[in-house]
């Protein structure tokens, strides 16, 4: 495996965890994680690059080796615009000039779609992992989602913990039954760490799992999207059980016509690959990025 370093950088008061890749005067590739994922989580694709690339994939506000904001704002609080204002401030540390080459896997995808709308004379490429948004919102559900959020700021969700970090990795297998055990270790290597009681626990804030009060407002979306210069790579896998999933009962041909948002925009279907299409085709992903982002 190509090795990595590890930078901190204290953004807006919380202190950030940035993997790096490659010589720092190479081409740029910023990789940024989905949602309950690390930063580690690329290192097959980078493995895989063929080129002579630098790759910077921080691990996102409370995940991985970041800080938990819990300060900030009295309790572990996120919101999705944080993700956007911690990459603008990373930019202007690695790249202060100039255009970048965005690569992001799920949530990792929808910030840097929206980053590329809100700050597109700063972004050349940008390829989409799996990067879908949700489905449209109507106004008679914010009562419910308010009370739910309220609930929730009573009994705070939680995350479980592991005897091992072999039970981690299974736990891994079992959401992706695709992933090779050897990959599977690896990442529980990175995604816990043993806790005081012995107990492996997930890097992860349990304050992701709780639903903020506000509603998903597409149409605010993808007025952001098509204010995006850059050329947009779509990335997915066949049958993608995620776009099943937020579709719901929503045509998927439907529901994919948000992309036309796009100035610019293509896609490419991965086959035998689910949701992790990064962890199960690690070796397509990166020719797909560098034959787009070279």
């Amino acid at each position: 495996m190509n090795p990595s370093k590890s930078d901190f950088v204290t953004v807006r008061g919380t202190r950030l965890h940035v993997r790096r890749w490659g010589r720092a005067d190479a081409p740029t590739l910023f990789m940024l994680h989905g949602w309950m994922d690390i930063s580690a989580s690329f290192q097959f694709v980078v493995d895989a690059l063929a080129g002579d690339w630098q790759v910077i994939a921080p691990d996102a506000r409370g995940f991985g080796l970041s800080d938990w904001p819990v300060a900030e704002r009295g309790g572990g609080s996120y919101w999705f615009h944080d993700y956007l204002a911690d990459l603008d401030a990373l930019l202007d540390r690695y790249a202060p000039t100039g255009q970048v080459n965005l690569v992001g896997h799920s949530m990792g995808a929808n910030v840097v779609c929206l980053y590329a709308g809100a700050r597109p004379e700063r972004v050349r490429r940008v390829v989409d992992l799996e990067g879908f948004g949700l489905a449209p919102s109507k106004a008679a559900q914010m009562p419910r989602r308010l009370g739910a959020w309220l609930d929730e700021l009573r009994e705070p969700p939680t995350l479980r913990s592991y005897a091992s970090e072999e039970e981690v990795a299974a736990r891994l297998i079992k959401t992706n039954p695709r992933l090779a055990p050897e990959r599977a270790r690896f990442l529980a290597q990175h995604w816990s760490k043993l806790d005081s009681d012995g107990r492996y626990r997930l890097l992860a804030d349990p304050a992701h799992k709780q639903r903020g009060p506000l509603l998903y407002r597409l149409d605010e979306v993808m007025a952001v999207w098509a204010n995006v210069r850059a050329k947009v790579l779509h990335i997915e896998a066949a049958a993608s059980p995620t776009l099943t999933m937020l579709a719901g009962d929503i045509p998927l041909n439907e529901y994919k016509a948000r992309f036309r948002a796009f100035p610019d925009w293509r896609e490419h279907i991965i086959d035998d690959a689910g949701h992790m299409v990064h962890h199960d085709q690690p070796e397509q992903i990166a020719a797909l990025i560098e034959g787009f982002c070279a």
